[in-house]
This record gives C-alpha cells, sequence and structure tokens, in this order.
C-alpha cells in the first residue's frame, strides 16, 4: 500500500469494490488454473491460462490506481490514473469474455465478475465527480 494513503480511502466504495474484484478474480483465477493447466494431447498448453493470470494482474493494479489518483493534487495527474483505471476496467472485460470460451467448469463465474465490473464503473463514474 501506499505510504501516503488518504485515511478515508478504505471508506470509499469504489475503492472497496476494487477490492472485491481483485478477491473474486483471483478466485476464478486459481479455479481456472486446474482446468487450464494440463497439457493438451499434442503436448501445447492452453493459450486461455494467460488470460487467467492476467484478470488477477489487471485486477492487482485496480486500487493503487484509486489511490494514486486521490493522492494527487494536479487535475492533469488525476486524469492519467482515472484514464489507466479505466483501460483496466476494460481489458479486466475483454478478458473475462476470452475466458469464457474456455474448456473449464470456472467459466461459469465470469459472468459474476462482469457483473461487477458494471458495478464498478459506475461507482467510477460517480467518484470522478468527487475528485
Amino acid at each position: 500500500m501506499l505510504h501516503n494513503t488518504p485515511p478515508n480511502l478504505s471508506e470509499l466504495p469504489i475503492y472497496k469494490k476494487a477490492l472485491e474484484i481483485f478477491a473474486l478474480s483471483q478466485s476464478i483465477s486459481t479455479y481456472l488454473q486446474y482446468d487450464l493447466a494440463s497439457l493438451k494431447e499434442d503436448g501445447s498448453e492452453d493459450s486461455n491460462i494467460y488470460f487467467s493470470g492476467d484478470i488477477v494482474q489487471q485486477s492487482v493494479n485496480l486500487a493503487p490506481e484509486i489511490a494514486n489518483a486521490e493522492l494527487q493534487r494536479h487535475s492533469e495527474r488525476k486524469h492519467k490514473h482515472i484514464a489507466s483505471l479505466r483501460r483496466l476496467t476494460n481489458l479486466l472485460y475483454k478478458n473475462s469474455y476470452r475466458l469464457e470460451k474456455s474448456n473449464s467448469n470456472g467459466k461459469d463465474f465470469l459472468p459474476i465478475l462482469r457483473r461487477e465490473l458494471r458495478k464498478f464503473k459506475k461507482l467510477q463514474r460517480s467518484w470522478m465527480l468527487s475528485l
């Protein structure tokens, strides 16, 4: 966590939702990993396993981007973090659709992730107005 973290950060609904999305992404990735880690009959690996890691990597960066935007005093710097947050959210959305095409039982949890991402986007819009 950042050393200059604002005291009210953990109370922000968008920050809480970012942490929930990270936990959900991590759980989904772990679940998918068992199905996608085995090699195919030709000895190659399932390329979808990389998308499961991507959703974790992208979701782990949501909360720090929110914190960084909160810490910035200049609006130009705030907007850079907001833009990064949007990119991460959009990438998470895309990768959840890619993972849904995988051959795994865990893909049934991906619509839940997208529903949480839609809630996150709504929170993001109202949060941006407060900055």
